[in-house]
């Protein structure tokens, strides 16, 4: 069995379509969405390693200092399973895209560090 990683991903129109919801409609959303996502995760139980969560403003540091940017990552959950295939199988039809503004999952395996 092998970790994988897998990214929520949003983009600002997909939340601006979210947003131009009535309050009462999102609400309804949330709920359900929440009820889902809850549901995922306890038919998932065995392959969640972390559950992860949401993501909040992104930095980036690099050899110039800090700088204030915009991604399309959203949330996080590490899984385990036998290929990334199985892996990304667990997040079909998930509450993130099919209820919530998200636009999908990427999964990709968790390498080990490299050795001497």
């Amino acid at each position: 069995m092998k970790n994988y990683l897998a990214m929520c991903t949003g983009s600002p129109s997909a939340m601006a379509a979210w947003h131009e919801l009535s309050e009462d409609e999102r609400q309804q959303l949330f709920v359900r969405g929440m009820a889902a996502w809850q549901q995922w995760a306890t038919d998932n139980a065995d392959a969640i390693v972390e559950m992860g969560g949401p993501l909040s403003r992104t930095k980036l540091v690099n050899k110039d200092g800090i700088t204030d940017i915009r991604n399309n990552l959203s949330g996080y959950t590490v899984v385990r399973a036998e290929s990334q295939e199985a892996a990304a199988r667990l997040f079909l039809g998930h509450p993130h895209f099919m209820i919530f503004p998200g636009e999908g999952v990427e999964v990709m395996e968790i390498l080990p560090v490299p050795a001497d």
